[in-house]
C-alpha cells in the first residue's frame, strides 16, 4: 500500500458545504472527524463557532471557505470574512480566487485579492482555490504563482461547485508549479479511495471531500493488490466528458476539444457528438 490508512486519513479536510445543511449535519461532521482524526472539518462561516467549540482541544482544525463558491466577492469583504471567522475560531481559511480577474490577466489585483486575505487571517494556513474547471492550464499556472507570491499556504483545485472537480493531471501541474513549499490541496469528485490515492500520488498533500469516511472505511478492505491504480478512462485531457458544459466557458471547452484530437479515448468522447 502506497500509504497507511492513518496517514491517509491525516490528510482529509471532512466537508460539508450545501446552503441546506443543518447543525444536526455539522455536529454529525464533526464527531466523525474526531474518530477518524481528519485534518480538519471544512464548511461555511456561519458554522464556525460551532464546529470550533466541538473540536476545542482536539487535532482536528477548522476550515472556513470564504468568497464561497464565486470568488468574485469585493477584496475588502473577503479580508474582513476572513479576519472574523479566524477570530470566532477558523485555524484554515479556503479562499476562493478572483477567476474572472484571473483570465483577464490582471494579475495585479489577483495577487493583491489573495495577499489581503493572507494578511487578515493573521497566521491561518490560506488555501487558493483555483477553480480548475474554468481555466486552461496556463492560467492554472498563473493562479498557482500568484498565491505562491501573495504568501498562501496551499494551492487548491476546485469548490465543487463548478463545471468539474480534481483531476490528478490538475494536481500534478499545480505540483510541479509550486514546488515542494506550498501544499495542494485536491477537491471536487473525490468520492473513494481509488480517487484519494490517485491524487496523493499526483502530488496532492490535502483533500477535500464530503466522502472521508466512506474512502477510509473503503481503503481498509483495498487489500494487497494495486492494479486499482491503473488509470481510468478518459484520460486527463478528455476531463469535460464529465464536466457540466453549461458552467464551462467557451474558450475552456474549446481549449480541451482541441486537445483531444490525438486523445486515444476520442472515439469515446463527448466532444465528437
Amino acid at each position: 500500500m502506497p500509504i497507511t490508512v492513518d496517514e491517509l486519513a491525516k490528510l482529509i479536510d471532512h466537508t460539508r458545504l450545501k446552503p441546506e445543511t443543518k447543525r444536526t449535519k455539522i455536529q454529525e461532521l464533526c464527531e466523525e472527524a474526531l474518530t477518524y482524526e481528519f485534518a480538519s472539518v471544512c464548511i461555511n462561516p456561519v458554522h464556525v463557532e460551532f464546529a470550533a467549540e466541538l473540536l476545542s482541544g482536539s487535532s482536528v482544525d477548522v476550515c472556513v471557505v470564504i468568497g464561497f463558491p464565486l470568488g468574485a466577492t469585493l477584496t475588502e469583504v473577503k479580508a474582513f470574512e476572513a479576519q472574523e471567522v479566524v477570530r470566532k475560531g477558523a485555524t484554515e481559511v479556503d479562499m476562493v480566487i478572483n477567476v474572472g480577474a484571473l483570465r483577464d490577466k490582471n494579475y495585479d489585483f489577483v495577487r493583491s485579492d489573495i495577499r489581503e486575505v493572507v494578511n487578515a487571517a493573521e497566521g491561518a494556513i490560506v488555501k487558493v482555490i483555483l477553480e480548475t474547471g474554468l481555466l486552461i492550464d496556463e492560467e492554472k499556472r498563473q493562479g498557482c504563482i500568484i498565491s505562491k507570491e501573495a504568501g498562501a499556504h496551499f494551492v487548491k483545485t476546485s469548490t465543487g461547485f463548478g463545471p468539474m472537480g480534481a483531476t490528478p493531471y490538475d494536481v500534478q501541474l499545480m505540483r510541479e508549479t509550486v514546488g515542494n513549499k506550498l501544499g495542494v490541496k485536491a477537491a471536487g469528485g473525490i468520492r473513494t479511495f481509488k480517487d484519494a490515492i490517485r491524487m496523493v500520488n499526483a502530488g496532492a498533500t490535502r483533500l477535500g471531500t464530503s466522502s472521508g469516511v466512506s474512502i477510509v472505511e473503503g481503503y481498509r478492505w483495498a487489500g494487497y493488490s494495486d492494479a486499482w491504480l491503473e488509470p481510468d478512462k478518459p484520460c486527463w485531457t478528455c476531463p469535460s466528458r464529465q464536466a457540466s458544459l453549461a458552467k464551462q466557458p467557451k474558450d475552456v471547452y474549446l481549449w480541451y476539444k482541441e486537445r483531444c484530437v490525438t486523445c486515444p479515448h476520442r472515439d469515446e468522447n463527448i466532444f465528437n457528438d
